[in-house]
Order: structure tokens, then sequence, then C-alpha cells
């Protein structure tokens, strides 16, 4: 198993750069940010620019990870690939195409996104709706050789009312999914505040873990009793603040890594841990993301074997 992070935390670096600090901090691998350039978006970023990659692009790359011993564990672009706006979604699947055609090109194992969800009609609606999209990305990850990873992300800030807006937060769905041909990229965190056990969740499922995320989360029952679960309702000016919960690097939150990280080499999955920074306490400048990401490192890779 080696250690990464994803690169959406550090937005206004090259990949060169990231590459430079990630190689000098310990780290092996990076998830690489591959959104589309459309302007600031908040946990997102551009480090490669998947619809315009070609030979040229895939030799910078390689040179680059090879000077500094780092590897790309996958490329990312979670959007909301059941977007209720017919143009906005065959904007997101068609940047997802070119998103794998990329991966191929480097040689990198696995694309990561999100089911999403299209939040004016049911549950069921969406799992048919789905199975149709996604058909078509499916396809092309298997003639290219790349693995489409679904991350377990609630995104409960897509939906009105901060239900879920990503159709793959629990282990029926993530059976749903892998009947489509998708595989899970596990992130622990997103299970902790739904009641759901990390370990207990994702162990019987190992061998559908083709990626997995670090990222971890604080909770604060006092507030849940006030809010419910959803969240807070009267006073929600932030779609994202859930007001009883927030995400901390490993480390400074209630997952056991240790039983993650344990249950993890038991049951086989010997792919990259890469940890996902969006900590609000270390986030906010670089010098505190970089802390963060040092945090994570520290809390980690005395789990994993060298």
């Amino acid at each position: 198993m080696k250690l990464g992070f994803l690169t959406a935390c550090l937005p206004d670096r090259s990949l060169a750069e990231i590459v430079s600090w990630a190689a000098d901090e310990g780290f092996e691998a990076l998830e690489v940010a591959a959104w589309p350039a459309l302007g600031h978006r908040p946990f997102t970023a551009t480090h490669i620019v998947a619809e315009n990659f070609g030979t040229e692009q895939v030799d910078q790359v390689q040179e680059l990870l090879a000077d500094k011993g780092v590897d790309i564990s996958s490329l990312a672009y979670y959007d909301n690939n059941l977007h209720p706006d017919p143009t906005e979604r065959q904007a997101i699947n068609t940047h997802v195409l070119a998103c794998i055609d990329a991966a191929a090109l480097l040689g990198v194992p696995t694309v990561g996104t999100f089911i999403g969800r299209d939040w004016t009609r049911s549950v069921r609606e969406n799992l048919s709706e789905a199975e149709e999209v996604f058909r078509p990305l499916v396809d092309r990850a298997g003639e290219k050789g790349v693995k489409l990873v679904i991350e377990n992300c609630v995104m409960e800030g897509w939906h009105p009312d901060g239900y879920p807006g990503n159709l793959a937060y629990s282990p029926e769905l993530w059976e749903w999914m892998f009947s489509l041909g998708l595989h899970l990229n596990f992130d622990p965190s997103h299970l902790v505040w739904m009641g759901i056990d990390p370990v207990t969740a994702m162990t019987p499922y190992v061998d559908r873990i083709a990626h997995a995320q670090a990222k971890d989360i604080q909770l604060f029952p006092d507030r849940r009793d006030r809010y419910g679960w959803p969240g807070v309702t009267v006073n929600r000016q932030d779609p994202w603040d859930v007001g009883w919960w927030r995400y901390r690097v490993p480390g400074l939150g209630e997952v056991d890594w240790r039983r993650v990280v344990d249950a993890l080499y038991e049951h086989g999955f010997d792919g990259v841990l890469s940890v996902e920074h969006e900590d609000p306490v270390w986030g906010g400048t670089e010098v505190k993301v970089k802390t963060g990401l040092q945090i994570a490192h520290q809390t980690l890779r005395p789990l994993m074997v060298a």
C-alpha cells in the first residue's frame, strides 16, 4: 500500500511543484485533480487538462514523475453525472470520458468521479437513469484498461434539503454500482456521520475497492440533537454547512485509522491510500494546508508497511 494525497487542496500550485513537494515529504503517489478550468470552485483544481491531453503532455508528466519517484494513483473529477440540466450533464459525462482517455495514455489505473443525482426525481428513478448514463462511461473505461471508481461521499450540498446528492453512500448502493461495472473509491469519513461503521461496511467489498481516500471527521453530537441528521434547516446559508460535523485531516477526528488500515491489509488491498484534505482548521492558506498534509502523513505512515 502506498500513501498519497489529492492535489485539489493546492489549486494554485503547478503539478511540477506539487510532485516535488510530495516527494520531499515522503508521499509516494498523487491523486491528480483533473476538473475542467471553469473558474474557482471549492475543492477542485486543474492539474491535468484532460480534454487536451496528448503525447507531448504524456512525456512531460512521465518525465516529471520518474525524476521524483512519484506515481499517479488516479485522475480526479468528482462531479454530478446525473445533473438535472441536460446540457450540464452532457458536459460532465463528456469530461469523464476525456479523463479516462488521459488516464489510459498515462498508464494511470483509475479515474474517480461521482454517481451524482437529479434532485428533482426519486432515488428509484435516478438509479434507473444512471444505468443508462454510466454504460458508455464503463464501456470506455473497459476498452482503455482503466477502472472507473466512485467515491462514497454523500454530497448533501447538492440537494436543496441536504439529503444525499450522490447515490453511492451505503453498501447497498455499492452493490448496485458494482453490478454496473463500477468500482469503489473508499472514504471512511462519510460513513461515520451516517452512523455506519467503516470497517464493518468495507470488509465484504475490499476486492472492489480500486482506490481509497483518507479523510477524517469530527462530530458534535450535542448539535445533532438540535438539528437532526440532515443538519441545519432554518438558517442554512451554506448548503455544505450541516452544522454538527466537520471534516478533519487523519488523526484529528473520529476515524480509527489503525482498524481501517489493518482491515485493508487483511483483506488484500494493495493500492493507494490518498489523503483528501478538506480540513477547515488546517486550511485557508498554503502553509496550513501543507501542515495538514504533514499531520496526515505522520498519522498514517506508521500504520503502513514500508
